[in-house]
């Protein structure tokens, strides 16, 4: 009886798949049916492999500091009397930033200054006297000696009458100040009064495993890369690509025995300002430049437990999978190292269509009505 039910069950649910297939045909669901009754092959989006120069690429993370930074710092005693600037402006170098009460350092300026005035009337009084032979050489010499202590005496109380109008020490912005009016500063230290930074252009220090720089130098080395010029791209937090080249500056002589990396450092202009220190990027630069290279879109490669793949279509229209392996990134494509060759039809686009064995029709991809990776490294090889 239960066996009887089963076969039931079996038999109602063929009956309902069936009603539905035709229901659909009828509607114009179903593909046209080929000649025969067999329904068309599907069309998949496919590659025709062809070899190429690629420039190799890394992406490695860092962080953006000002190109330039000063601390703005009060060199005399005294009370904050204005603050001159507003936060976060830019300001330009001797620009006068904080105003320190300066009527004691007046009142010692004038002090020495008439201290001054009088050892220089001596001085002239005392050369008279010597060429007359009223004085000895000793009293002139001490005479003038005094002099040149009024002088200096002149020129330290000028200096710290000038000090009291704090100057900004270079150009850049200015970020928030840390006294305020009425607050008593350099009494005993160099009291901090604000931070300039100068962001245009700006640094981005990034760091190598170092294992990586013996691995690409001993490639140029060989032949199998060419050197790639000093260009760098910085690729913000949100994944977009900063518009504005930089340039690799320097490479660290020595690697970190700490971290086995070595520090790069590269340079960007920023003339809008957008960028600012403290962020991270991550910075993408090249590596070499590798000939008669494979490329293929990221889609395009799929992995198992064996291991990578690509899925071709052989000269009867059948899929095949093709073991590969995968070197470096390019852009959104994958440098196929081994597995490949001139002339082969990768699928790119409808792979869950594509089973091993089944009959497709190759469709050459254009997405967007752009080449594709493998089309457009063979037009610039031919340009």
């Amino acid at each position: 009886m239960k066996t009887a039910t089963n076969s039931l069950t079996a038999t109602l649910i063929f009956a309902a798949i069936f009603s539905l297939a035709a229901c659909g045909s009828k509607e114009g669901g179903a593909p046209p049916a080929a000649a025969g009754g067999m329904p068309p092959p599907p069309e998949v989006d496919v590659i025709t492999i062809s070899t190429g120069s690629v420039v190799l690429t890394q992406d490695l993370p860092g962080r953006l500091e000002a190109y330039r930074s000063a601390q703005v710092r009060a060199r005399v005693d005294g009370i904050i009397e204005k603050r001159l600037f507003i936060e976060g402006s830019d300001v330009k170098a001797g620009e006068k930033l904080f105003q320190i009460d300066a009527r004691n350092y007046q009142a010692a300026f004038d002090s020495a200054k008439a201290d001054a005035g009088v050892a220089r009337q001596n001085v002239e009084r005392y050369k008279s006297l010597l060429e007359a032979k009223a004085v000895n050489q000793l009293d002139y010499d001490l005479t003038v000696a005094k002099l040149k202590q009024a002088e200096a005496a002149l020129s330290r109380t000028k200096l710290d009458l000038e000090n009291t109008h704090v100057p900004a020490p270079i150009s850049g912005r200015i970020g928030r100040t840390q006294v305020t009016e009425g607050a008593l500063v350099g009494h005993g230290e160099a009291t901090l009064l604000a931070t300039i930074e100068q962001v245009n252009p700006i640094y981005a220090n990034f760091t190598q495993p170092g294992v990586d720089v013996l691995r690409m130098k001993q490639a140029i080395k060989s032949g199998k890369l060419k050197r790639a010029d000093a260009k760098v791209e910085l690729v913000l937090e949100d994944g977009s690509v900063y518009p504005l080249a930089g340039q690799l500056l320097f490479t660290n002589l020595a690697v970190d025995p700490g971290t086995g990396s070595v520090l790069l450092r590269a340079k960007f202009p920023n003339p809008e300002q957008s960028l600012l220190p403290g962020m991270f990027a991550r910075i993408r630069f090249a590596e070499g430049v590798a000939d008669n290279s494979i490329r293929v879109p990221q889609r395009a490669v799929q992995s198992s437990a064996q291991g990578q793949f690509v899925l071709v279509v052989d000269a009867q229209g059948k899929v095949a999978p093709r073991p590969v392996k995968t070197g470096s990134m390019v852009g959104g494509d994958f440098i196929i190292t081994e597995g490949l060759e001139v002339g082969t039809q990768v699928i790119v686009n409808g792979v869950q269509k594509a089973r091993p064995g089944s009959q497709v029709k190759p469709v050459q991809w254009n997405p967007q009505g752009t080449p594709n990776a493998a089309s457009a490294v063979a037009a610039s090889e031919k340009k």
